[in-house]
């Protein structure tokens, strides 16, 4: 099963002006993990990126990471959209180059197992499903809007999001559809919360597009299973990061476990991670 991970350093340049291009330990090892455990267990995977990610990445010696190679189509996210409010349209823009059937990885989501029987007959698969909590998806009166853009009358507007950190999508018509509503959303906007309208481009658009088009939507886990210590099959560390940020105790515990799975699964990784600076101290 083909798959993508996707990295636009835009939003970071907009955050750290002059600052080289950096990611964090514990972001770094969850990326290197996401890659391989994928291909390991599922498939081939290839990261999108621009050209500042694609030099990153090739100077920590990680070009090998991705199966599928490192390429640099974010370098052609239009300069109209804006990196504060739409951190995370290059994951659609990445989406765009890539037909279905695929799957979307966030970088910091790992997949343990093996989905193909999960996956093989599902026109759409999400991690989960996420109530409508009015302060993150709010009413459409909510959205500052181009006069010229309305919503489709079609969308069932009580239908929960959809988390996409993994996003299968086994429909390429469901796919362009998705596309082509995003970023008529994106490019109609004229407001600038950096919340509501990524959350709602990405994740509550896909399930009223799905809707509208009678796609099904599969939920691989609930929230509640997802963050069970008990579970082994996915690692999302989204909610995590500012813990560990904040804790260098849960950092390093943190960093040390993936750099333990590196050097068991994937040994050929060990002398790189050594290489790199940020890591030397975990192998």
């Amino acid at each position: 099963m083909r798959a993508f991970a996707s990295n636009w350093t835009r939003p970071y340049a907009m955050q750290h002006p002059g600052r080289p291009y950096d990611v964090a330990d514990f972001e770094l090892l969850t990326t290197i993990l996401s890659a391989l455990t994928w291909q390991q267990k599922n498939g081939s995977i290839r990261m999108i990126t621009d050209r500042v990610g694609a030099r990153y990445y090739r100077s920590l010696g990680l070009e090998t990471v991705w199966d599928g190679g490192i390429s640099c189509e974010l370098d052609e996210v239009p300069y109209t959209v804006d990196p504060s409010t739409f951190w995370a349209a290059g994951k659609l823009y990445a989406l765009a180059q890539v037909s279905a059937p695929c799957a979307m990885i966030d970088t910091d989501f790992i997949v343990w197992s093996d989905l193909h029987d999960r996956l093989t007959d599902s026109a759409l698969a999400v991690i989960h499903r996420e109530e409508l909590a009015p302060d993150i998806y709010p009413d459409p009166s909510a959205f500052s809007l181009s006069p010229r853009y309305s919503f489709p009358t079609g969308w069932d507007w009580t239908a929960p999001a959809c988390n996409t950190a993994f996003t299968w999508f086994g429909s390429d018509a469901l796919r362009q559809s998705y596309l082509s509503e995003a970023f008529d959303f994106i490019h109609a906007t004229r407001g600038r919360d950096g919340l509501i309208y990524m959350v709602f481009a990405e994740q509550r658009l896909l399930a009223m597009c799905a809707g509208e088009h009678g796609v099904p939507i599969d939920a691989l886990s609930s929230p509640e299973h997802l963050f069970h210590p008990a579970q082994t099959e996915f690692t999302h560390i989204w909610g995590f990061k500012q813990a560990m940020a904040q804790h260098p105790e849960l950092r390093e515990a943190f960093c040390r476990r993936c750099a333990a799975h590196i050097a068991r699964d994937f040994p050929t990784y060990h002398s790189i991670c050594a290489n790199i600076p940020s890591l030397r101290k975990y192998f």
